[in-house]
């Protein structure tokens, strides 16, 4: 099945990506502890992540041009983060550096046994990216445009502006930010969270929750993920299942939402068929979650060409 949605061709980017970035202190435990005990952990390591700027990573480690907008705060962990995006190819001329605030924080226990994990998270408000700090030339200046709707008003001038300049919109949700309603009917695919239909909704049937989801809000194409069991999508009045992939093993599901988003938005400027595009996100996630850290599995080109020689994944011009 054909998504029925045009890329734009004249752009000097594939992808512009807004929304956040985070610095991840990632906490390995042989066992997650019950409350008030005490446990010595296996390992621990200071990583980057955060939804847009990972997916960014992802795009341009499979050979786009990428660029990234949000802010980080002046200090150690800031320079971390553009340092690490820059090291990856991306643009990141539209980061602001925030004086006296400091950069997302994400606390992340890990289960060495079955690598789900934990997040504890801190975001200062300072950190917030208002319409008014936004460039329109940047933010529809790549084929797509990347959002995850946590400053929602920013979101929403952005999501405008690439629908006057004929780009269309990708939103990342697992949360119903306050103002949310306003930019769902401005997207174009929207990949939420297993939870995020209920919590929009107040249904807790998938299915309809979806379906009711993309009615409400007259949004072209709905997808939601669901960890182990892959994705589900909604699209042309057809429920289309997607299952992950468990060959590789997991050590950490750390980012694997923002890998499906980054593969998910790889397989839109490939050209791919939905179901390829589900298939080839899936696998990236997959990837990326038998590795440790948000960006740890991501894989390049030959990396992910290899991957799909030994699944016998036929997909694009190997159809």
């Amino acid at each position: 099945m054909e998504f029925g949605i045009r890329l734009p061709s004249n752009k000097p980017l594939d992808i512009v990506g807004f929304g956040l970035n985070a610095v991840d202190h990632l906490a390995i435990t042989p066992v997650y502890p019950p409350l008030g005990s005490k446990v010595l952990l296996s390992d621990h390591r200071l990583s980057v992540g955060g939804q847009v700027a990972t997916a960014m990573v992802a795009l341009s480690r499979l050979g786009f041009k990428t660029s990234y907008a949000g802010k980080v705060g002046a200090e150690p962990s800031g320079d971390m983060q553009i340092d690490s995006l820059v090291a990856e190819g991306v643009d990141c001329a539209h980061v602001i550096k925030v004086d006296g605030a400091t950069t997302q924080l994400g606390l992340i226990v890990i289960d060495q046994v079955s690598g789900e994990r934990t997040i504890f998270w801190y975001r200062d408000p300072r950190l917030t990216v208002n319409p008014n700090e936004l460039n329109q030339d940047h933010i529809t200046s790549g084929r797509l445009l990347h959002l995850d709707g946590c400053d929602t008003e920013g979101a929403i001038c952005a999501a405008q502006w690439a629908k006057q300049a004929g780009v269309p919109v990708v939103i990342d949700l697992d949360t119903p930010y306050p103002g949310v309603e306003r930019l769902l009917p401005l997207i174009d695919f929207l990949v939420a969270s297993s939870e995020f239909p209920e919590a929009m909704t107040g249904i807790n049937d998938r299915q309809t929750a979806l379906k009711t989801l993309k009615e409400r809000y007259d949004i072209p194409f709905v997808t939601m993920t669901l960890g182990g069991e892959g994705a589900l999508a909604f699209h042309k009045g057809e429920f289309i299942h997607s299952p992950a992939f468990t060959n590789f093993g997991v050590k950490d599901t750390t980012g694997a939402g923002d890998a499906f988003h980054g593969g998910f938005d790889y397989g839109l400027l490939q050209g791919y068929s939905v179901e390829e595009t589900l298939q080839i996100a899936n696998l990236i996630a997959a990837l990326n979650c038998a590795k440790v850290g948000a960006r740890g599995g991501l894989p390049n080109s030959d990396e992910l060409s290899r991957a799909c020689g030994e699944l016998k994944i036929y997909i694009g011009t190997q159809r």
